[in-house]
Formats: structure tokens, sequence, C-alpha cells
């Protein structure tokens, strides 16, 4: 027993270790490229062209580059651009609700196109709930682009630094955040590892068939939903992919799965890398959850839907013969 907890901490430390590295190498380049944009007021001068598409969406234009990022990079890279951006508190969170649902776009469709489902399907419908979602949550929160003061130009304007002042700056900020990060990602990568070494997950997928109901869930996508739910699209890619070529499952309960796992996944790391920005935990947890059960219980109905209709004409057909 004592040799099995020791190895799942040494690869739990070593896959955190490893994953900070990767975090590093996205965190450096993305937040002093952003912070060269917001010194030099270069991401403002695009204003005109990005207002339209941020206004819908209640956000100031110069969230248009945060998100963009977010769907090319990922999470981090979001987290690392908001770190240097200085946004209010309700552009954060729809920012990062944004993001929660749609970031990393290519690459997780690809991992869904290789277990079930068409990856431009899936990347559509990510996106389009990503837009949805985040329109809804701005108007029950009663956000305007203009909540708090327009991000950037007016407040860089009073601070204006020296570029050298700026690099410091900079270099703290980022030093803060990776450390912060630092210590979410090794104690989660280490708890991770001691439940797949003990076979909790397995016992946690049996005492997850209420959920997966209340989800709209097939129980045969319990381990796929459980998986992606815990390590994501990105970290569950071989065991997702692995898991859906190897066995039957109906085409049915595979596209339920995707239309869930696709909104909300990565239920514990991802929406805890936005903490350290001081974001409040209600809307990185509940907004896509809520979502994810929405639209696989209206594909439900859908499905039946169309199933009762074929199931009448052909009745009609029948008779009229």
């Amino acid at each position: 027993m004592t040799g099995k907890t020791e190895e799942a901490l040494r690869q739990g430390l070593r896959k955190g270790w490893k994953g900070l590295i990767w975090l590093l190498k996205i965190i450096l380049p993305i937040s002093f490229f952003t912070t060269l944009l917001v010194h030099f007021e270069i991401i403002y001068k695009l204003d005109f062209l990005l207002t339209p598409v941020m206004t819908w969406l209640s956000l100031p234009a110069s969230a248009a580059l945060v998100l963009i990022i977010g769907l090319l990079t990922g999470i981090y890279g979001t987290v690392a651009a908001l770190s240097v951006m200085p946004f209010a508190m309700d552009h954060m969170i729809l920012i990062a609700i944004f993001t929660l649902i749609s970031h990393n776009l290519i690459q997780e469709s690809i991992v869904q196109g290789n277990s079930g489902m068409n990856p431009f399907i899936a990347a559509f419908f990510r996106f389009f709930m990503a837009l949805i979602i985040t329109f809804i949550c701005a108007k029950i929160m009663g956000v305007t682009p203009d909540t708090g003061g327009a991000a950037g130009t007016g407040i860089y304007a009073q601070e204006s630094k020296p570029f050298a002042v700026m690099i410091k700056h900079w270099g703290w900020a980022t030093f803060k955040l990776t450390t912060q990060i630092f210590c979410i990602i090794m104690p989660l990568m280490v708890i991770l590892e001691l439940a797949k070494t003990f076979n909790v997950i397995t016992f946690i997928t049996k005492m997850a068939s209420p959920v997966l109901s209340i989800m709209g869930l097939s129980r045969s996508t319990g381990m796929l939903w459980l998986t992606t739910s815990i390590f994501g699209l990105a970290y569950g890619a071989a065991v997702i992919v692995e898991e859906t070529q190897s066995n039957d499952y109906k085409k049915e309960d595979l596209t339920k799965l995707h239309l869930s796992i696709g909104v909300n996944h990565a239920m514990i790391e991802d929406p805890a890398l936005f903490l350290p920005l001081g974001l409040p935990i209600f809307w990185l947890w509940i907004p896509r959850l809520l979502a994810a059960i929405i639209a696989v219980w209206l594909y439900s109905f859908f499905v039946s839907a169309r199933r009762l209709y074929a199931k009448r004409a052909c009745h009609k057909k029948f008779c009229d013969h």
C-alpha cells in the first residue's frame, strides 16, 4: 500500500511539474505580448472594428483579443492576458464564462471528432453556446460595455509608466500568478493520481449514476463523462478516444455525451485557474453546468419528437393504404 501511495505521489508531482512547465510556455509569451499591446495602446486602435461584436456581449472592444486567445490557446492564455489587462470584475466574469465553454476550440474539437462527433459540429456548437450563455449571463448581471469604466485606455493613461517599469511590473505579476497556479495544480494532480491508483474513480462512477440521470446522460457513458469532468477534453483525450473506439456505444448516447462535455468539462482545474484573479465561484461553475444540462435535455426532446413524428407519419401512411 505504501509503495503504491509513494508511486502515486511521485507521478502526481511529476505530472504537476510537467504541466507547470507547459503552462509557462504559454503564459510567458502571451502575457508579455498582451502587456506590450496594452502599454503601447495598440489594441485600443482596433475599437472601431471590434466594438459592435463585443457590445452584443456587453464587453469592451479590448476583450476581443482575450477571447481570441482563449479560443486558440485555452484557459491558461486567457488567465495570462487577464492578469495584465485592466478589466472590471463583471467583464472578467463574462470573459471567463465564454472561455470556459469555448477554450482550446481546435484541439478539443479534434478530440471530439475522433470519439464520436463531427469536429466541425462540435466546434460550432461550443462557440454558439459560448455566445448565447455569455449574452444571457450579461443580461442577468446587468453588465454593459462601460461597467466599471472602459477597460484599458483611461487607466493606462493615468498610469503611464516607462518601459522598464512596465517590464518589472509584468514580471512580478506573472511570477505571482504562476506561483498561485502552481499551488493549485500540484495538489490537484496528486489527488487525481491517488484516485486513479486506488480505483476511487471507478467507485465514484457508480455513485454518480443519479448525477448522470440529472445530466440527461446514459449510464453507459458514465466513465467518459467522469473522465472529462475531471481531466478535461485535452488531458483525457487518450482515454476518451480509446474507450469510444474499442466499445460499441449508441450514437445517440455519444451525441448527448459530447453536447454535455463540450460545454462543461474540466470542472475542477479550469474554473480553479480563475480563482487567483478573484472571480466568484458561482459564475465559474454554475452557468455552463446548467447550459450542459439544458442542451442535452433539449436534444433528447428533439430526438423524441422526431421519432414520434416519424411514427405518426408511418402510421398515417399505413392507414391510407
